[in-house]
């Protein structure tokens, strides 16, 4: 049996980072996904057929398969149940992988080489240093090299301003509010989004320049939509919008030292004792989600980067020793989602234009931060997408003012306010929630699936959580009002809304400080689960992405 330097487990966030880290220091790397490859050549029909077993070269990647693959269908890419973007396997004709969630709300999460990157909005903020400084096993000046390695290879730029930008620029600043112009945030204030996104393509206002040519150009089109996938550039490792599989899967290609495995559902560690080290990872066990078949795979360090449900699932179904954190502490922004409703006569004056549009550009491309509340960002998903948000509430129906509304939107209300899109601006809330034990990943002891007992996910806000995001909610509606909104939609989300999923195998508890586990030697954690707690409400993919270059460093020095 073939024995690698290390195995991988996730293409995603993370894994994709780790992976190409470890490939520039030489050693052997097996990538293990669970899910479909889009735009390799080995997989021409990857939701038809089971296709190759691995690929390990730049040049199995092919741009224009990948444009035939991803395109800006919503219901074909982003239908939680049987889009291209779900947690399911390749064959769309099988069932989406069950999670058990007991409460109202939605996990948002995707399979395939990139995870759930394919599908994310391509935020890159900073964690808030006081929300690491004296409280995380490692200091903010630690992380500050980390990061700018990973911003400088995404690369991550702040957002261009497009009409939704503009507008709640002019809010804020109504509103009282200063600009921040810093990736190290520690005072309140607004900024544009620094995005993973290249920047704007040159042509994009050269009328003699199709649309087409366009999309085949280097840069960001602003054609928005981004979280249905991103198709515009010219090539694989060109594409504008920059999800791990198609900026560091390329570049952890190029390096000849990893091999990648879609279609591979990790079902075990397998581990052994040694005389010196005691209990120790020594490889996995995986299920090809085609044929069913089961392997043993061996490697000298084995790195879990299934994210913050899978790899405490993976941990509890491997039967690894008992540690009362592993699957405790979930924390996910507790999120709340408010629209605001313009007139024409309101936005002309402001934007020179009778619309917002907010499908153009970046999905999120700005933000206000709040250290010790949380963060405020625009939102401008397509039509539908926005639709769907409009029918999660926690307060289902309840008129509150002819000027503000809160609760799920349906009949005609609905239609009154999708007739009006064009002329809306929406604003995302992240709470700075806190970590509670209560919360967090149990395994169901009744249903398994192909893959063991299925997880059970729980998520109650804190009281503290809840004051926190009330406040954040006022100082939306502050804003909105302020840049002139004639009505604000207050959705109320559940608090089962599951997007920024964090603290599952927190460090300190279940890692160290180099994101190798207490518990068992030579098994390291490259995911969202490692984080202390919620960052303060930035997004979290930078900030794993910072810590899994780090940990690609502190293994090699221990193990290599």
């Amino acid at each position: 049996m073939a024995k690698e330097d290390v195995i991988v487990i996730g293409s995603g966030g993370g894994g994709a980072v780790i992976a190409k880290e470890l490939g520039e220091m030489g050693l052997k790397v097996l990538v293990l996904e669970a899910g479909p490859w889009y735009g390799n050549k080995k997989w021409q029909n990857p939701n038809l057929q089971p296709g190759a077993k691995i690929s390990s070269t730049f040049d199995d990647l092919d741009v224009s398969l990948y444009k035939q693959l991803v395109n800006k269908y919503e219901q074909n890419m982003n239908d939680l149940v049987s889009g291209r973007f779900r947690w399911g396997p390749a064959d769309r004709s099988r069932s989406q992988w069950f999670r058990n969630i007991k409460q109202k709300g939605m996990i948002w999460q995707s399979s395939g080489v990139g995870g759930t990157t394919q599908v994310y909005t391509a935020n890159c903020p900073r964690a808030f240093p006081m929300a690491v400084d004296h409280v995380w096993p490692l200091s903010y000046l630690e992380l500050i090299p980390y990061y700018e390695k990973v911003e400088d290879t995404l690369p991550v730029n702040f957002a261009p301003t497009t009409a939704k930008e503009e507008l709640f620029y002019y809010g804020a600043k109504k509103a009282g509010w200063h600009l921040i112009p810093t990736l190290d945030v520690t005072v309140p204030g607004f900024r544009p989004q620094p995005n993973a996104i290249l920047p704007p393509n040159n042509n994009i206002l050269n009328p003699h320049v199709r649309l087409e040519e366009l999309s085949w150009m280097e840069g960001c089109t602003l054609a928005g939509h981004c979280v249905n996938g991103c198709p515009h550039g010219p090539s694989m490792d060109k594409i504008a919008k920059r999800s791990t599989n198609v900026s560091y899967v390329p570049l952890a290609l190029k390096t000849s030292n990893v091999t990648i495995r879609p279609n591979a559902f990790v079902l075990k560690i397998v581990t052994d004792i040694d005389s010196s080290e005691g209990l120790r990872a020594i490889g996995v066990v995986i299920r090809d989600t085609w044929t069913g078949e089961k392997e043993e795979l061996q490697a000298k360090v084995v790195v879990m980067a299934a994210g913050s449900i899978e790899s405490p699932r993976l941990w509890m179904n491997s039967g690894l020793p008992h540690n009362p954190w592993v699957g405790k502490g979930l924390v996910n922004h507790y999120m709340d989602w408010l629209t605001g409703i313009f007139a024409e006569k309101e936005l002309m004056p402001i934007l020179g234009s009778s619309d917002v549009n907010p499908f153009v550009g970046h999905t999120c491309g700005a933000r206000l931060d709040y250290p010790g509340l949380g963060t405020l960002q625009t939102v401008g998903m397509s039509p539908g997408l926005t639709a769907s948000f409009f029918g999660m509430s926690e307060s289902g129906y309840d008129f509150l003012t002819s000027s503000m509304t809160k609760g799920r939107l349906y009949g005609d209300e609905l239609k009154e306010v999708m007739t009006n899109y064009r002329r809306t601006l929406s604003v995302l809330v992240s709470t700075d929630d806190e970590v509670d034990p209560q919360n967090g990943i149990t395994l169901d002891p009744l249903i398994s699936d192909e893959h063991g007992s299925v997880p059970v996910v729980a998520y109650k806000p804190t009281k503290r959580s809840k004051r926190k995001r009330s406040e954040l909610v006022k100082i939306a509606v502050d804003i909105l009002y302020k840049a002139g909104a004639k009505k604000i939609i207050w959705s109320n989300w559940p608090a089962g809304n599951m997007i920024h999923m964090e603290s599952t195998m927190r460090m300190g508890f279940v890692v160290d400080e180099n994101c190798e586990s207490y518990d068992v030697k030579r098994l390291y954690i490259a995911d969202n689960s490692v984080h202390y707690n919620s960052l303060g409400g930035p997004n979290p993919t930078l900030t794993t992405q910072a810590l899994a270059t780090r940990t690609a460093e502190k293994l090699f020095n221990k193990y290599f």
